[in-house]
């Protein structure tokens, strides 16, 4: 057993006293005899094509001669053993199609040199000449073209040439991951700046405790964890909490997304994997993100085409040797991430591989609070700013919600010009966030602001009276997002558990706004869709999912998403028989008839206070939920209406200022 651990040991080069020193570099690949060959290649090709591009033709002394002679010629250039000339519109013609504008003749000046003057003299032929040039200029001329053709190479192809043999297409097989070290591009962000998760921050910061400290576990005989998969919605703080690893861990971080993974090329996926493990075994012992592993990981099977031969499915296979194949005992963890954890593969997600599945779900009102106390920290708070009350009214939000929320209450109160942002602007900010922004611009006629009013006036009535259902927050007649109003509830705690009565409150608080337009407006609209197809939705999760119907009983008739996911299970396929699809239709019908009933009677019974809440809407637009239940009580509201305020800012604006009545005083 000894043996075995020493074998294991971290691969970390020691100094004199046995200290950890610095780790290996990366790999670096070096130019083969291959590459070179490429840019010889890629060099005399370019002459050519550079010696086809010039529109100068090369012609002999009798073809110039010949050409002075018949008057084709306009002028020449004479030049140390050269001439170069220009043809004229005859001589352009007569070369045809490809004709050439110029045309350079070598000659030997001590051969042809007199009797080039007088050809030239005769025929009339305009001459100029330059100056002998010295051998500088005659390498240079020759080696600059080379050196500028070398140029081009390197910047477009040579660079990419140290991603190993074969250039830039062998890149392709090179990891795209980031890496963060000790001392290098270090993340700021630590632990202190995640909340709302402390179970998932407890199991992982056992990870990071294993590699700063590896023989305080051996010592036992535990041996390191070799994956962590982190499960969760969007939003809850999955990637954060792998920044703050990245802040927490003393040793190399590598991230990559899923994604980067996938290329045009067969091949690439599985060779980036290789790649990426052999580095960080390099770097051992070190850290592996993958985010967004699902992209990656799915399910192999029936209902994905491709079969063996899938791109996706080698790169899953190169994760799966590399992560438990032959050579394990290497210190590489690999924590990935996903809101999908259903639909990875159970190959991966096995012990051995992912060792350990870590949920990081929605928060709870605990978890809220903390992650709003993290949040408020970057803005200016007003000292009476109720966060717990905005925790309380934020059920199923998640981390990226409440952040949200904190940035967009800061906008509100910078655009008002306030020196600090107050309750009302953070509830402002969670109604935007939720529902969208309030339209207090738009013109409403009076009877559907009736409709409007009445309707929510049902939802609010039914809400604070149902003592099953959460308590009522504040009611809103005023526009938001596609809504033309809203009743929001106010959670006293955190639900693990949906009763029958708690659902059946609810049902009935989705139909209070239905009836209530039934009975004091005479009529129906289509403001109850949401609250309809909300309420269906309950009902048939109540008798599918929950068991909640005596008729049916204790049975699950919802299919298996997995099992959808892996198409096994079509769209629109049912699980049931066409006798059990009529039953459930009757239980989900006889539940939505009994809630209706109950609500009605409910509303009939308390037709004057209901009445009295729909008109206070009415004139205050927006009221609360002790101002609702002031109402109910008896009680009458003294606060300024809207129309007031608007009226007394107008009455402000219209006075005359002090400058003005002294001018009225002179007059």
């Amino acid at each position: 057993m000894a043996k075995n651990q020493n074998k294991k040991s971290p691969r970390l080069r020691r100094g004199p006293q046995g200290e950890p020193g610095k780790k290996p570099p990366l790999a670096n690949y070096k130019h083969g005899p291959f590459s070179y060959l490429i840019l010889g290649i890629v060099i005399f090709t370019g002459m050519m094509l550079l010696q086809q591009w010039q529109s100068v033709e090369e012609i002999r002394w009798d073809e110039f001669v010949s050409y002075v002679e018949s008057k084709q010629v306009e002028s020449v250039t004479i030049k140390d053993t050269e001439i170069v000339g220009k043809f004229n519109e005859q001589g352009i013609a007569s070369q045809g199609d490809k004709g050439k504008e110029s045309f350079i003749v070598y000659y030997k000046p001590e051969v042809y040199g007199e009797r080039l003057g007088k050809l030239l003299e005769e025929n009339g032929i305009k001459t100029d000449s330059e100056p002998p040039r010295t051998w500088i200029w005659n390498l240079a001329g020759l080696v600059l073209p080379i050196l500028f053709m070398v140029a081009i190479f390197y910047f477009l192809f040579a660079r990419n040439l140290r991603n190993g043999a074969g250039g830039m297409l062998m890149s392709f097989g090179r990891s795209r991951h980031r890496l963060q070290s000790k001392d290098k591009d270090r993340v700021q962000i630590t632990f202190k700046d995640v909340a709302g998760v402390e179970e998932a921050k407890e199991e992982v910061a056992e990870i990071i405790e294993f590699l700063k400290n590896p023989k305080k576990f051996q010592r036992l005989g535990g041996r390191i964890p070799r994956g962590v998969l982190l499960v969760g919605p969007p939003g809850c703080g999955k990637t954060l909490l792998a920044k703050a690893i990245a802040g927490e861990a003393e040793v190399p971080f590598f991230s990559i997304s899923g994604s980067d993974f996938v290329e045009m090329f067969v091949g690439v996926g599985a060779s980036r994997v290789r790649d990426l493990f052999k580095q960080a075994k390099e770097n051992s012992p070190c850290i592996i993100f993958l985010d967004e592993v699902d992209a990656i990981g799915r399910k192999r099977g029936a209902g994905y085409a491709g079969g063996g031969h899938d791109e996706r499915e080698q790169t899953l296979n190169a994760i799966l040797v590399e992560m438990d194949g032959f050579d394990t005992d290497d210190q590489v963890i690999v924590i990935a991430a996903t809101n999908r954890g259903d639909i990875l593969d159970h190959a991966l997600t096995r012990p051995g591989r992912f060792d350990r599945q870590i949920s990081v779900s929605l928060p709870d009102l605990k978890g809220r609070l903390e992650i709003l106390n993290v949040h408020v920290k970057k803005i200016k708070l007003a000292p009476g700013a109720n966060l717990e009350r905005l925790a309380r009214g934020t059920p199923m939000f998640s981390g990226a919600d409440l952040a949200a929320i904190i940035n967009e209450a800061a906008l509100a109160a910078t655009m008002a010009e306030k020196d600090y942002v107050e309750t009302s602007d953070l509830e402002e900010a969670r109604d935007k966030v939720r529902w969208g922004r309030a339209k207090k611009s738009r013109v409403i006629d009076e009877a559907d602001k009736k409709i409007t009013a009445y309707h929510e006036a049902g939802h609010a009535f039914v809400q604070s009276t149902l003592k099953e259902a959460d308590p009522l927050h504040k009611v809103s007649i005023i526009p938001r997002g596609p809504y033309g109003g809203a009743t929001f509830a106010l959670p006293e705690k955190d639900r693990l558990h949906y009763t029958k009565g708690y659902c059946m409150a609810l049902l009935q608080v989705c139909f209070g706004g239905r009836i209530a337009e039934e009975i004091f407006c005479d009529d129906i609209s289509s403001g109850a869709q949401a609250d309809i197809q909300q309420a269906t939705n309950i009902a048939r999760q109540m008798i599918l999912t929950w068991g909640m119907s005596e008729k049916l009983g204790p049975i699950s008739y919802e299919p298996d998403s997995g099992l959808r996911d892996m198409m096994y299970i079509m769209p629109g396929e049912k699980e049931y028989s066409e006798k059990t699809a009529e039953e459930i239709d009757s239980e989900v019908k006889r539940l939505i008839g009994e809630a209706y009933k109950k609500a009605k009677e409910l509303i009939e019974a308390n037709k004057d206070k209901l009445d009295k809440v729909a008109n206070t809407l009415l004139k205050y637009e927006t009221l609360d939920g002790d101002e609702v239940r002031l109402i109910l009580e008896g009680g009458e509201l003294n606060k300024p209406t809207v129309t007031g305020l608007l009226a007394a800012e107008q009455a402000k604006s219209e006075q005359p200022g002090p400058e003005d009545k002294g001018q009225e005083e002179q007059s």
